[in-house]
């Protein structure tokens, strides 16, 4: 009985701190998200060993970008979704990447430069070898229809090998 008791009196607290919660703003979105919304298309995406298709759209209250790629590298299928936002707690950027050829996300967390139109940032994740790895991406908005990216993977001596590197050309 008297578990019972706690149990029941954990759940009144519990329901008298909901509504507090549900009265308070939902975050809106600032002039960073400006930034991510610049992405918002679809693009035609090529590198060395593959091309496809990548789709950018706002959601979530318009404070992540999402991102949704289609394609294939060296002739292999490929799908990845992203999701990017800017965290106003610790004033960077965070990335999440999720793909089909990995069952570990890649985070990442990062800055623009002075002119907002590099973003470089580092993270974790799985690496070829499905061994913990670290991470750095490099992307430079060239202009409002081309973004060129760059991933590389970081070794324990601060070595970066180049991974990938993806040209982007906004459809018309």
């Amino acid at each position: 009985m008297a578990l019972f008791l706690r149990a029941l009196l954990a759940s009144v607290a519990l329901l008298n701190l909901v509504p507090s919660a549900w009265a308070q703003e939902p975050p809106k979105p600032g002039r960073q998200h400006d930034h991510l919304k610049r992405l918002v298309g679809t693009w035609d995406a090529e590198t060395e060993s593959g091309k496809g298709t990548m789709t950018y759209k706002m959601g979530l209250g318009g404070l992540w970008l999402i991102g949704d790629f289609e394609g294939e590298f060296g002739g292999m299928k490929f799908q990845g979704k992203g999701l990017d936002t800017y965290d106003s707690a610790t004033k960077k950027y965070r990335s999440v990447w999720v793909d089909s050829f990995s069952t570990s996300p890649r985070t990442m967390e990062g800055n623009l430069d002075k002119d907002d139109k590099v973003m470089t940032m580092t993270g974790e994740g799985r690496g070829p070898d499905d061994k913990p790895a670290k991470f750095k991406s490099i992307t430079e908005i060239k202009d409002a229809d081309t973004v060129n990216f760059s991933l590389f993977m970081v070794d324990k001596d601060g070595k970066e090998q180049p991974m990938v590197k993806i040209t982007y050309k906004r459809k018309k």
